[in-house]
């Protein structure tokens, strides 16, 4: 990786890169997932580029990363069409939820015409500050 990368003081030559990478991935017009990871999955050019939660967390803030983010929502949308074996394999949890924050997501959804699969993942998909995170 060339030095410019690796120094603290280049915070922003390394998210126009990562901004950079994305849009030539993006324009190839891959599957979401396909984006996902190679963009910002854990082997993903984000987390070559930043390699300090520090650092990740205030990439994570930045303008470079919510253009990210539209993109993979709009690949989301895109790809939402396609048959089943066209996708990567799927993966299943099962999250127990209070009643009332599930009617609350249903509710969501439902204002939203989306289904609480497409909520949940959305959801899933985005950064939370460590503070709202419990210990265990």
């Amino acid at each position: 990786m060339p030095e410019l990368f690796q120094h603290p003081n280049h915070m922003t030559h390394r998210g126009h890169e990562a901004l950079r990478v994305a849009k030539d991935l993006f324009e190839q017009d891959p599957e979401w997932v396909i984006f996902f990871r190679e963009v910002l999955g854990i082997d993903g050019v984000v987390s070559r580029l930043f390699k300090s939660q520090e650092e990740l967390d205030d990439f994570r803030q930045s303008g470079e990363y919510a253009e990210i983010q539209k993109m993979v929502a709009h690949l989301r949308e895109r790809t939402a069409a396609q048959t089943a074996e066209d996708k990567e394999p799927i993966r299943v949890i099962t999250v127990r939820l209070p009643k009332s924050l599930h009617e609350s997501l249903r509710a969501e959804a439902h204002e939203r015409q989306t289904s609480m699969n497409k909520l949940c993942i959305s959801k899933l998909l985005q950064v939370i500050d460590e503070e709202f995170v419990p210990q265990d």
